[in-house]
């Protein structure tokens, strides 16, 4: 029997084809994408106006309380507080304000602040200066971005990043002189530099998180992260009528939640509840406490976010009934979902509430600010991320017997701040953004949706000369070997077998994972794996292996590693090794 799906208003599906002469395939809406504001921040003034004692930010108060909220109109009012210092500074683009600290109300205010006074932001993780070991990743931003204000909440948690990465000479400040600022009342020249705005003005650059390469800083426009939020709003409609309501840990340094799902609540007079949880053991529990108490409308989360939630919902009937009693949508986005977890919350949304909530995906990048393609209707494939909305045209190009996906449309970066030659590279001899994923259609029709094939800087050939397509892989990997794998880089390039070099999970059992492994089900030589290597070092955040947000750089592991994997590729070897 077809499962019930909770009722929800969302944007048309329709597409328009063309098959070109080349092999290339556009895809595009044949519906116009509406009208945006030029300003992201006049969402902000609209409903300080219309509803200004709305929540917009909560966040638990210190210890782990109740909630501290900010409303609306004292969200404007700070931030034109905000805006009035740092325009007394003179900061530009040329000399922007950088934040070093996570995701909190007074981030949120100074981001807002800036993007009032039309300064440009840049939010830089906080793994750059609490975690790593060197701070070479953070002195390399600040050296591209040459700040003229630096943030850190907390300037003692923060004091030896600051020492070892920010030029002597650029103001540093904290949660103190954020109160001294709102302490005083706006200036006049503050509503004449937020008149002066416009869609090209620089309204944040977002570094990428380097799971492919170094970090790149991407130019953010006022005109891209509008026109994306109207993309959001047209495809997921009932935010029209119900704003959004979202519990959220990921950072605001990374697209995802920096553009994507600060801007839905912004854009639609929703309110955010700010997660101090994380997907891994010791965190999560804060995430399920938040979760117990609110009730989202809309939920994003990465994969492996979904994987940590997913026992907790499973144990607690109470948890259950509030997660899913108001939410219209699950969303997940960052990497391949494991089809099991994709089934289990379909499955229990169905047994909670008797309904099944609809499990969507999109798929993008920072480039794109980041809305570039999504599903909006149910499936039974976790691989399949939809197609264009109002606004982007889609430009597929045959390769390899998949497709690779460049687009064009108002919400695409205008490159790299200071990296002519990335930005060079970055687009074709049409102006289509090289977007570096690939595609196949599904059931062979493209207006079905695109089934997502991978990271076209991650497949490779064996020596036989078949390829790998590393990202379906690897999802079907970590799937099936749940939960003793947290993660697993696929090698073989060249080679005439597969291996895997296996990152295991707390627990891991090597005796377990030996006969899990066995019963992988493979077509052939591209998804047959031959040999494995339990890594007992953790991926290094300083030398590239993961990123900040926990995504493992496959080629940065095994060029690193190396000389494990000639190791695993020994004559004499076979089968799984720990090292």
């Amino acid at each position: 029997m077809t499962p019930r799906h909770r009722p929800v208003s969302l944007g048309p599906t329709e597409v328009d084809v063309v098959r070109r002469p080349d092999g290339a395939v556009l895809l595009r809406s044949p519906h116009p994408l509406g009208p945006f504001p030029p300003r992201i921040t006049d969402r902000l003034d609209h409903f300080a106006a219309r509803d200004p004692d709305r929540v917009l930010f909560a966040q638990r108060a210190g210890g782990g309380g109740g909630w501290r909220t900010i409303a609306y109109g004292a969200a404007r009012d700070g931030a034109r507080r905000i805006a009035g210092a740092l325009l007394a500074r003179r900061l530009s683009a040329e000399r922007p304000v950088v934040v070093l600290s996570g995701n909190d109300i007074e981030h949120a205010l100074i981001e807002l602040g800036a993007l009032y006074a039309g300064i440009a932001y840049a939010p830089i993780s906080p793994a750059y200066s609490l975690v790593s070991s060197d701070h070479g990743k953070l002195r390399a931003i600040l050296a591209l971005l040459t700040p003229g204000l630096v943030y850190a909440s907390d300037r003692t948690a923060f004091a030896r990043a600051i020492a070892a990465a920010v030029p002597a000479g650029v103001e540093v400040c904290g949660a103190g002189d954020l109160d001294r600022w709102l302490a005083d009342p706006p200036p006049g020249a503050v509503d004449e530099a937020h008149d002066a705005v416009t869609g090209d003005t620089i309204a944040k650059f977002l570094f990428t998180s380097g799971s492919t390469g170094a970090p790149k800083a991407v130019i953010n426009t006022h005109r891209m992260w509008c026109s994306n939020q109207e993309m959001i709003r047209t495809m997921l409609a009932y935010f029209r009528d119900e704003p959004p309501v979202i519990v959220d840990w990921a950072p605001w340094h990374h697209t995802a939640a920096g553009n994507h799902d600060f801007g839905l609540v912004l854009y639609n007079g929703g309110t955010y509840y700010i997660d101090e949880g994380r997907p891994v053991p010791g965190a999560i529990e804060a995430t399920v406490r938040n979760l117990g108490e609110i009730s989202p409308t809309w939920y994003f989360n990465v994969p492996r976010g979904f994987e940590a939630l997913l026992p907790f919902l499973r144990a607690d009937a109470g948890l259950r009934q509030t997660f899913f009693r108001r939410l219209k949508v699950l969303w997940f986005a960052g990497a391949g979902l494991a089809q099991p977890v994709f089934d289990a919350y379909r499955e229990l949304g169905r047994s909670t509430v008797g309904e099944e909530i609809l499990f969507l995906t999109g798929l993008g990048s920072t480039e794109t600010a980041p809305y570039a393609m999504g599903r909006m209707w149910p499936t039974d494939d976790a691989s399949n991320v939809g197609l264009p909305p109002p606004g982007v045209e889609l430009k597929l190009v045959p390769t390899e017997g998949k497709y690779e996906a460049r687009l064009r449309g108002p919400n695409v970066a205008p490159g790299y701040w200071r990296q002519p030659e990335l930005t060079r590279q970055a687009f074709d001899d049409e102006g289509y953004y090289r977007l570096g994923d690939t595609f196949a259609f599904a059931d062979g029709d493209p207006a079905r949706g695109l089934l997502f094939r991978g990271r076209m800087s991650e497949d490779f050939k064996l020596s036989t000369g078949t390829w790998v397509h590393v990202g379906p892989l690897r999802a079907r990997l970590l799937g099936h070997l749940a939960p003793l794998a947290q993660d697993v880089v696929i090698a073989g390039e060249g080679r005439s077998e597969l291996a895997i070099l296996v990152f295991p999970a707390a627990g891991f059992s090597a005796e377990a994972f030996r006969h899990c492994l066995a019963g992988f089900e493979s077509t052939g030589s591209s998804d047959r794996i031959a040999r494995a290597l339990i890594l007992t070092e953790p991926p290094s955040l300083d030398a590239g292996e993961i990123t900040d947000k926990g995504t493992i750089n496959q080629r940065a592991v095994l060029a690193r590693r190396r000389d494990l994997v000639d190791q695993l590729y020994g004559a004499d070897v076979a089968g799984v090794l720990v090292r």
